[in-house]
């Protein structure tokens, strides 16, 4: 038997993974224990946790792998700095102490860490040790955990150790790069620039440029072809660098990419005006222009056709839906945890895959990613311990009576916090720690944004929907079971706007109701879609059941539980603390229901918005 376990960390997103003879037995950022968003440590918490999923001591495991090459990322780091010095001087003096005391030495580092989960090993004792690519890691992800036996793999991220964009062809058990875009020139770290530029964080902000795009105009497109980035026929692109300071300085712009865009950068939290919404909607037209040309050559050139996606611009969930809709491929199947956790997997895999050269079996329509529930989960007894040790009023139901009583509570427009099963792997909620609504509210999205999620108003949410019935709402006929594809709503719900609607600007347009389903139906008719499967998440497919007999839909709105800044919750203690920050109406945790009204306050609670950094 061959347990490897796969961590990824020291940048941010950090995550473990314990993958048994190919099978994915547990997978976890360490944001989901540390309650620090992002949380960049040596994944602890993650680490034990998947030991305890496995049932296994950290001496029992075959082998350890690291999801990149630090020596290499040093490499570049050090080229980097010498292509354009001096101006890159404040910034090396920035990095290389860290680098000296710790990166370089990542190995001993590293040993040392293991041995915190076990007293009784010695560094003798230790797992072999393993190094991934960055990128490998990321293409390992993709492809070893799709349903194809032959795919092409297109990665796309900031950077890894060189390569910002790589593309690969999986075949069985065995992963062959074909070409890749080295560093700095970067589809993620022009995006990234754009969310710098509006006012959001890097590394946490982008998918706030995705949502503000649909609000504007693509008004600077033209001149971010002319100046930023010049594009091939086939998709692949240089980058003009005098405008960007991301390899020289501390930010991500420079004084030229000011003047060319009318200004300073935006001021976090300060006033979005027009200019923000026509820059974000500039930049995510050329981002979806160059996933597509890729797209496109990819399939001209491998004749492959089935495509998988990985890396951070993998979560552009609106180009990978036009490149489902408009480009060559049969279908596309994206790593739901496309970002540097995922590395963890992707690492883990290709060791058991490449490495150990162990065969994979597909079946073109299983991937084998557990719906990505792949967290720790907690029984009714946990909660009830936990509850009664609160004080908390509560009610534990039978499943049929709690899928009745939640659907009714839903469609009268109570919002629900739902934890079931085991936490999601990746950056969505997806019906194991989500909060839930009636889609066709009018007020919902209001609602969630301002009173439970305490976040910019303009920020759109998704919709969950059974499979089956996908069609019957969206422009949509295969799975997304990962909310990772946009698709439009169908033209048969839409609400035709009226002269003085249409007369309306940015962000006065929010509050047009756009279908029958207006809690989940962006500006622009879309939707970020979910589709719900019984044998992922049979509870949850329940929910949507009742509330589909009692209503006649089969849409709920889902959004993450957790308040802006906050990592999504992990256990009945957070989902209850949540519950009790916020204006949310029920709680319900595994069969135990909890109604707001009935609560006593929470003695000495810390303010959340002191309690966690905005994102």
């Amino acid at each position: 038997m061959s347990t490897i376990l796969g961590i990824s960390a020291y940048y941010h997103d950090s995550a473990a993974c314990l993958v048994r003879d190919g099978d994915i037995v547990a997978a976890a950022q360490e944001e989901r224990f540390t309650r620090k968003k992002h949380d960049p440590g040596f994944p602890h918490r993650a680490i034990d946790y998947c030991l305890q999923a496995g049932g296994i001591r950290l001496g029992e495991v075959s082998r350890l792998v690291f999801y990149d090459k630090p020596l290499v990322k040093f490499e570049r780091l050090l080229e980097t700095y010498l292509a354009f010095a001096p101006t890159g001087l404040q910034s090396f003096l920035a990095a290389m102490p860290v680098w000296m005391k710790e990166k370089l030495l990542l190995k001993t580092l590293l040993c040392e860490e293991f041995l915190k989960h076990d007293q009784r090993l010695k560094k003798r004792d230790l797992p072999q040790l393993l190094f991934s690519e960055h990128h490998e890691s990321h293409a390992a992800s993709a492809f070893f955990a799709s349903p194809y036996d032959s795919a092409v793999v297109l990665c796309m991220d900031g950077v890894g150790e060189w390569a910002t964009t790589s593309a690969w062809k999986g075949h069985g058990n065995q992963l062959t790069p074909l070409w890749e875009i080295p560093f700095p020139h970067s589809l993620g770290l022009l995006y990234s620039a754009f969310t710098y530029y509006t006012g959001f964080k890097v590394n946490s902000g982008e998918y706030k440029v995705m949502g503000l795009a649909p609000y504007g105009e693509p008004k600077y497109a033209k001149a971010i072809y002319d100046h930023l980035i010049d594009i091939k026929p086939d998709g692949t692109f240089r980058m003009n660098m005098e405008y960007f300071n991301y390899c020289t300085g501390l930010t991500m712009t420079g004084n030229k990419f000011d003047s060319l865009f009318g200004g300073p950068p935006r001021k976090p939290e300060s006033k979005l005006t027009q200019r923000e919404m026509d820059l974000a909607r500039s930049v995510q037209e050329v981002t979806e222009e160059v996933m597509l040309r890729i797209s496109r050559s990819l399939h001209r050139e491998t004749g492959l056709d089935y495509l998988c996606l990985a890396g951070g611009v993998a979560l552009n969930c609106v180009g990978n839906g036009r490149i489902l809709r408009e480009g060559p491929f049969k279908d596309l199947w994206i790593q739901p945890a496309a970002g540097d956790a995922g590395g963890a997997l992707g690492a883990a895999l290709s060791v058991w895959h490449q490495y150990e050269n162990q065969p994979r079996i597909s079946n073109g329509k299983q991937d084998r990613m557990r719906g990505s529930y792949l967290g720790p989960a907690h029984t009714n007894e946990e909660i009830e311990v936990f509850l009664k040790s609160k004080g908390a009023p509560y009610s534990r139901l039978s499943n049929s009576e709690l899928f009745e009583r939640v659907a009714q509570d839903l469609a009268q427009e109570k919002v629900v916090g739902w934890l079931q099963g085991r936490m999601e792997f990746g950056p969505r909620a997806l019906g194991g720690r989500s909060i839930l609504g009636d889609a066709r509210s009018t007020k919902m999205q209001s609602i969630m944004n301002l009173k439970i999620k305490y976040r910019e108003s303009f920020r759109p949410f998704a919709p969950s929907v059974l499979r089956e019935r996908v069609s019957d709402y969206f422009d949509l006929h295969s799975d997304s079971p990962y909310m990772l594809i946009v698709a439009p709503v169908q033209e048969k719900r839409r609400r035709p706007m009226t002269a003085s609607q249409k007369d309306l600007w940015g962000i006065d347009l929010l509050n047009v109701p756009r279908s029958d389903i207006p809690a989940v139906t962006h500006l622009d008719y879309s939707a970020r879609v979910q589709t719900i499967h019984q044998e992922t998440n049979p509870q949850y497919y329940n929910l949507l059941k009742s509330f589909e007999a009692l209503t006649g839909y089969a849409v709920l709105v889902n959004t993450s539980f957790n308040v802006r800044g906050e990592p999504i919750v992990c256990t009945p203690e957070d989902a209850y603390r949540c519950f009790m920050r916020t204006e949310m109406d029920v709680l319900v945790l595994e069969n135990c229901v909890l109604y707001k009204q009935d609560q006593t306050p929470l003695a000495e609670d810390t303010d959340w918005k002191k309690e966690f950094e905005l994102d």
